[in-house]
């Protein structure tokens, strides 16, 4: 990570844990939105107007927290509005890096070899890790914002006058049943399948491990009801949020974070979900099962070997 802009130790993936040995995930940095006038957003200061060509999305298919917005940008007809780069999936030890992989792209924006780089471009004394997704600004030369929660939002609204869309992915009269949704899925499943995979004591990992399928059988029981979504037929952040975790769980939570009680696609219902979601247009080029098995699997503090596994060739 980052002290001071200096990189001063080889990655690791524990960002910190409890006196319980529960994983703890670092808190985002950059907290600046892109609206339609270039207003102050709910975070951050103003000034950044959403415009054609303006922004980049530095994006490693490996992470779920990128990848949905990815997922954003595809739905909402984003691409010509904002173009992107995808990392190396392979963690190294400096992090997340430039090119070297097949699908992974040079930094055309910045010239850096490493998304540390990035960071203390903007903030030359900058602590903390550098993390993906990062929308940056190509006007003022700076980074808006590096959390995807606020990230997914943003495109959901700044580029409606630019190009108009039916989606809406939190409509109004659905805001506080999606943000209820949306915490109990981070707490037991999108976060949960990582406390489970990086947790140091026996307590904390079964711990995890008996959320992430109390909250995987939940959705099981709830998409019963016939829905194509979570929220009925019209597709939400909920969906967005929960499809990310699921495409990544047999190819590596089940494996190699020992979320091994069954696969997703011993579940029905959820399975033709994922697949559902996967099949709407765009959605496919947010996926990698290649970047996610090399991202995971190179992850040393649980894979020491380094040996990505053959399978699965589908999901």
């Amino acid at each position: 990570m980052l002290i001071n802009g200096k990189w001063t130790d080889n990655w690791q993936p524990v960002q910190a844990k409890d006196e319980q040995g529960r994983f703890i995930r670092q808190t985002s940095s950059f907290r600046n939105w892109i609206t339609v006038d270039g207003q102050a957003g709910p975070t951050g200061k103003s000034g950044f107007k959403a415009e054609k060509g303006r922004y980049h999305l530095y994006v490693a298919l490996i992470c779920p927290w990128a990848s949905r917005a990815l997922m954003v940008r595809q739905l909402k007809g984003l691409q010509e509005m904002i173009d992107i780069t995808v990392v190396n999936p392979t963690l190294g030890n400096q992090g997340w890096q430039f090119g070297g992989f097949d699908g992974a792209g040079e930094d055309v924006i910045n010239s850096a070899e490493f998304m540390h780089q990035i960071y203390t471009k903007v903030d030359p004394d900058f602590t903390g890790r550098a993390t993906v997704p990062v929308i940056w600004d190509k006007q003022n030369h700076t980074i808006v914002n590096n959390e995807s929660a606020d990230i997914i939002r943003m495109l959901n609204t700044a580029f409606s006058d630019l190009v108009p869309n039916q989606v809406n992915l939190f409509p109004d009269e659905l805001a506080n049943d999606i943000e209820a949704l949306n915490t109990e899925l981070y707490q037991q499943l999108n976060n949960g399948v990582y406390q489970a995979g990086f947790a140091t004591t026996q307590a904390a990992y079964e711990e995890a491990y008996h959320h992430v399928f109390t909250m995987l059988d939940k959705l099981e029981l709830r998409l019963g009801d016939g829905s194509q979504y979570l929220f009925g037929d019209n597709i939400t952040e909920s969906d967005i949020r929960l499809f990310v975790t699921l495409i990544r769980f047999d190819a590596a939570y089940y494996g190699l974070f020992k979320c091994n009680r069954n696969q997703i696609k011993e579940m029905p219902l959820l399975h033709e979900y994922m697949q559902r979601i996967l099949a709407l247009d765009g959605i496919a080029e947010t996926v990698s099962l290649d970047h996610i098995k090399a991202g995971y699997y190179s992850i040393k503090a649980l894979n020491p070997g380094g040996i990505v596994p053959i399978g699965p060739h589908a999901l």
